[in-house]
């Protein structure tokens, strides 16, 4: 008598969906909220951030100074002074900094084996550190109208933070210059604090010829002078001329180059 088997039962484990390669704009979003989140943990650098120019603020206008205003310049001038110097503070002594530090860890070797492309990467840090100087300018223009009586108009206000953009990408390229060229951060630390001081101070006598015109014309046409006329002309419309122009040009070409030498000679890893 022959027996028949009957057939067994076959199991199938459902199918687990394919792997998917992460999109670049989730990419971009997550290295956006990476670097905001370390920015903002960073309130000692923060503070200072915004704390110098307001300080500076302060000291222009202060009575001691207002009896030498004459010499320093109109009081539009003295708050792109003073935004000047938030600006060098975020790009020079923070960001390049922070890349230095960052390149030492290996932080950014991880990243390039990541789906991140490269430009992606750099293009986030800038991002917020143009946020940064944003939030900066919008703070001192406040306490500007508030302390000290400079107060703009709506179209001021809007063409002051659009040349903040621009004088951003200036010191950020000089700060990613010096990032480029230097790669120890402890001897960038000292780099950038030697070419921090002149980047500002020398801006300052761009509007006065206590030292000669000769002296005038180098500081006016420096980097720090350049953005100086820009937002000095920026937040008077009014007064927006040939030299403000020319001061847009010349800051859009310091940052040309600053970036040109940036990227030519920066290395992703500390050796």
């Amino acid at each position: 008598m022959s027996s028949v088997s009957e057939p067994s039962a076959v199991t199938t484990q459902p199918a687990s969906p394919p792997l998917r390669a992460p999109a670049l704009s989730e990419i971009f979003r997550a290295l956006l909220e990476a670097d905001f989140t370390v920015q903002l943990r960073n309130n000692r650098a923060l503070l200072l951030s915004f704390a110098l120019p307001l300080v500076l603020l302060y000291a222009l206008f202060a009575s001691f100074a207002v009896k030498r205003g004459i010499i320093l310049g109109a009081p539009q001038f003295k708050v792109a002074a003073a935004l000047t110097l938030g600006m060098a503070s975020i790009a020079i002594l923070g960001y390049s900094m922070t890349v230095a530090r960052d390149r030492e860890k290996g932080v950014f070797q991880r990243l390039r084996v990541t789906p991140a492309p490269t430009w992606a990467i750099m293009t986030s840090r800038l991002l917020v550190q143009v946020a940064a100087n944003l939030a900066m300018a919008l703070v001192l223009l406040v306490a500007a109208n508030l302390f000290v009586g400079v107060s703009l108009t709506a179209e001021a206000y809007l063409l002051t933070f659009i040349c903040v953009i621009f004088s951003s990408a200036l010191f950020l390229s000089v700060g990613q210059a010096l990032a480029g060229l230097v790669k120890s951060a402890d001897t960038l630390s000292a780099v950038g604090r030697i070419a921090y001081l002149p980047l500002f101070t020398l801006g300052l006598f761009g509007q006065s010829t206590v030292f000669g015109t000769t002296f005038e014309l180098i500081s006016r046409w420096s980097p720090g002078g350049t953005v100086e006329t820009l937002l000095s002309g920026a937040m008077n419309p009014s007064s927006w001329n040939s030299d403000t122009w020319l001061a847009l040009a010349v800051s859009t070409a310091y940052s040309v180059v600053f970036a040109g030498i940036g990227i030519r000679w920066f290395q992703w890893g500390a050796r």
